[in-house]
C-alpha cells in the first residue's frame, strides 16, 4: 500500500462520456463474468462477510454514469444509472480507479475515507466486512482479468500493470 490520498489518477473524462451511452446489459454481463472469474479464483471472497453476507453492497464511481450492486448470495451484479433509485443495504463511492485499488487491497481505504475521497453509507460494519474480505482475498486485476486475452494475456497483463503503475502513481522503491 503505497499510494496516499490524491495520488490516484482521475478516470479520463473523455471515456466516461464515451460509456454513457453504452447499455447498462452490456456492462452488467462483462462485470458478471469478471465477478464469476473472481469467485472462482478466490473461493474465500465472499464468506469472511460473515453475518453480512445476505447484505448487497453498491460501488458507486463517482466519475461514471452507473453504479454496481453485488449480491454475495447469488453472487451477482448488477449494473445500474445511477439516476435511477437503487435499493442496498451498504455503498462506497469514489472515483473509479480508487475503488479497483481498494478492491485489489492496494490502498489504505481509511485514509481515502478520513480524506473525504471515499464515501461510505448505510451498514457500515458489512462495509468493514467487505472491506476486510477484500483486503484478505488477495485480488490482482491484472492476473484475473488477463485470462480473457487468451493467448495474448502475457501483453495484456504487462499492459495492464503499466496502466496501474501510472493510475496509482506510484514510483520505484528508493534504496537508503
Amino acid at each position: 500500500m503505497n499510494a496516499s490520498p490524491s495520488s490516484v489518477a482521475a478516470f479520463p473524462a473523455t471515456l466516461a462520456r464515451l460509456a454513457r451511452p453504452l447499455p447498462p446489459a452490456l456492462i452488467e454481463a462483462m462485470a458478471n463474468r469478471l465477478l464469476k472469474r473472481l469467485v472462482t479464483t478466490h473461493p474465500g471472497l465472499f464468506e469472511r462477510l460473515d453475518d453480512y453476507r445476505n447484505r448487497r453492497f453498491a460501488f458507486l464511481p463517482s466519475d461514471l454514469p452507473f453504479g454496481f450492486v453485488v449480491d454475495p448470495v447469488k453472487p451477482s451484479l448488477r449494473v445500474f444509472s445511477k439516476s435511477t433509485p437503487f435499493a442496498v443495504d451498504a455503498a462506497v463511492e469514489g472515483p473509479l480507479f480508487l475503488l479497483l485499488a481498494l478492491l485489489e487491497g492496494r490502498l489504505d481505504a481509511d485514509a481515502f475515507f478520513f480524506s473525504r475521497e471515499l464515501t461510505v453509507t448505510g451498514d457500515m460494519e458489512a462495509m468493514l466486512a467487505m472491506r476486510n474480505a477484500l483486503d484478505d482475498t488477495g485480488i490482482d486485476l491484472t492476473r484475473d482479468l488477463a485470462v480473457f486475452a487468451g493467448p495474448f494475456s502475457g501483453a495484456a497483463t504487462r499492459a495492464m500493470v503499466e496502466i496501474r503503475k501510472r493510475v496509482l502513481k506510484e514510483k520505484p522503491p528508493l534504496w537508503n
